[in-house]
């Protein structure tokens, strides 16, 4: 199975369609997450078109959006778990990633994706995967446009950033 993970569309505001190398991989996707900062609804509507889209509403996103997705959920991909949340909200010296990981303190989850910094990373943390897929539209101080993908294959996941300069 192979899952698009993206955040912080920022859309339209960023862009007013989806980068081509986006697209190149939604068309095989089996499923879309998308970790926050929509923007509008239609950033749903254009990623439907491609597969099945699920994630959560970030800082940025507004009521039609709250409603639909709410701030954290569990969802469940063959054996793998995966808590998706956006990240914002840290408190003192937390960062977005602590922020993440406690917002699942209670959950058995094998994956947490979460964004709102921007900033790519995977890596494990107590035995889960932690996984910011950066942003496809709005790369702030990074030097490349980001998103990722999750291969999962029964309880075994892989992820991946996928990388590139040009948005258009």
């Amino acid at each position: 199975m192979k899952l698009v993970v993206l955040s912080d569309t920022h859309m339209l505001r960023m862009a007013k369609k989806l980068p081509e190398r986006l697209i190149l991989e939604l068309k095989d996707a089996d499923a879309i997450i998308h970790a926050g900062d929509w923007m509008e609804m239609s950033v749903w509507d254009m990623l439907q078109a491609y597969a099945p889209t699920d994630g959560v509403a970030g800082n940025n996103d507004g009521q039609a959006i709250i409603a639909k997705f709410g701030y954290r959920k569990v969802m469940q991909f063959g054996g793998v778990r995966i808590g998706v949340v956006h990240g914002h909200g840290s408190r003192g010296r937390e960062g977005t990633e602590t922020t993440a990981f406690h917002a699942f303190a209670r959950d058995e989850v094998d994956v947490i994706i979460f964004g709102h910094s921007h900033v790519p990373l995977l890596k494990r943390r107590d035995g889960i995967l932690l996984f910011n897929p950066g942003s496809p539209t709005d790369k702030r101080r990074q030097p490349l446009y980001s998103f990722g993908i999750l291969r999962i294959e029964g309880s075994n996941l892989s992820a991946e950033h996928i990388r590139y300069e040009n948005k258009g």
